[in-house]
């Protein structure tokens, strides 16, 4: 049997980590500055993260959600604590689209309502309502299509208004920071009148926090530099630092009934164990100061670099954006230098390391990336 031949494969085989760093199976050490698209929060086999999950399978790693499973109420009250948003609820499942699913499906129940509202450059999943709502026709095929949806322009609130004022809308959602459409923020004021529409209209707001949430930003949300209150929050991606987990925070205004949402494998033991150490790390390490610290010599160190068209970004969510095809500046970091990166189009590259990340770390890449820009 072959694998589906569907992604561009590097010719790397990657046999071990630790922290910030991958070792392949050549003996090569590589500096990962992409957390294998923003998965890798607390760093690589970190040693509590190590024991927390090894500990639990040796006691029951899986059974359903059909008995107690008090590890889940111990996330959601360790969630809360952290993100400061104890009065929301907590849907446990498996990845950020199925996040995303289960949101959208929340704000039709609640509101009766089955039109969606999406932005420009988003990304919210592969799964059915995900790929419907994400700007990128080549991943939507015709059964997608059939979904009530609507992508307005980034930032434009009478878009967004024009769109809600027929009282057909369940849910606006955007991104906390648009992810792979190339790491663009939502200024705070946009946030607010968004937030002010959704509300006139009785429409729900969704926050999709999957690349942006759990501390990527320096704020535990990247929502939360904004004073808004979403009504239904999606995370996944550094919540269990690679191992499989998604989440839905739920306002208390949304009222949960039997059945309405259900998944096999989400809030299993083990993916509690992983999302409990991730929460244990980032509070004992204090990582969301280090992400603002390390964010900060990161940007400052990037804006006097020549040749870059744009530095965008905040905490360790960063893009780099050149005028020509940054392609073969990213090949010779990958094979010269040893450094993984990420790319957003054709001239966009990304960052987006563990948030254990320090500055020789980043001394190292900007030294690499100025050699690169240079021979290019």
């Amino acid at each position: 049997m072959n694998l589906f031949d569907v992604y561009s494969l590097f010719d790397i085989t990657p046999v071990k980590a630790q922290n910030c760093y991958v070792w392949d199976d050549q003996g090569n050490k590589y500096l990962d500055l992409y957390g294998g698209h923003a998965v890798i929060s607390v760093g690589h086999s970190h040693p509590h993260y190590v024991d927390r999950i090894s500990s639990q399978l040796n006691n029951i790693g899986f059974y359903s959600n059909s008995v107690q499973n008090p590890m889940q109420q111990e996330l959601a009250d360790k969630l809360g604590q952290l993100s400061g948003m104890d009065d929301y609820q907590l849907f446990l499942c498996n990845s950020g689209a199925e996040a995303n699913e289960n949101a959208l499906k929340l704000a039709s129940f609640h509101t009766g309502r089955s039109k969606i509202v999406a932005f420009e450059r988003g990304f919210h999943g592969r799964t059915s309502g995900a790929v419907a709502i994400t700007d990128n026709p080549k991943i939507v095929a015709p059964f997608n299509e059939s979904h009530d949806i609507q992508i307005v322009p980034w930032q434009d609130i009478d878009a967004v208004e024009k769109s809600l004022s027929g009282n057909t809308v369940a849910a606006v959602i955007i991104e906390g920071i648009q992810g792979i459409g190339g790491i663009h923020i939502p200024s705070n004021e946009f946030l607010v009148e968004l937030h002010r529409v959704c509300k006139k209209y009785n429409t729900l707001l969704i926050l999709d926090e999957i690349q942006s949430g759990y501390g990527r930003s320096g704020q535990f949300f990247a929502f939360q530099y904004s004073d808004i209150r979403p009504d239904i929050v999606t995370m996944a991606k550094g919540m269990g630092n690679g191992f499989p987990i998604g989440g839905v925070l739920i306002s208390p205004e949304i009222k949960a009934a039997k059945g309405m949402l259900g998944t096999t494998f989400g809030g299993n033991y083990l993916a509690c164990a992983a999302g409990l150490a991730v929460l244990e790390i980032i509070q004992q390490e204090g990582l969301l100061e280090k992400v603002n610290k390390s964010g900060k010599y990161l940007l400052s160190k990037l804006s006097v670099i020549p040749d870059i068209k744009e530095v965008r970004g905040v905490g360790l969510m960063v893009a780099i954006e050149k005028n020509e095809n940054i392609a073969l500046i990213r090949k010779e970091l990958l094979l010269k230098n040893y450094i993984f990166t990420g790319v957003s189009g054709t001239c966009t590259m990304r960052l987006l390391p563990p948030m254990t990340l320090d500055e020789s770390h980043i001394d190292y890449f900007i030294s690499s990336l100025e050699a690169s820009v240079d021979s290019g």
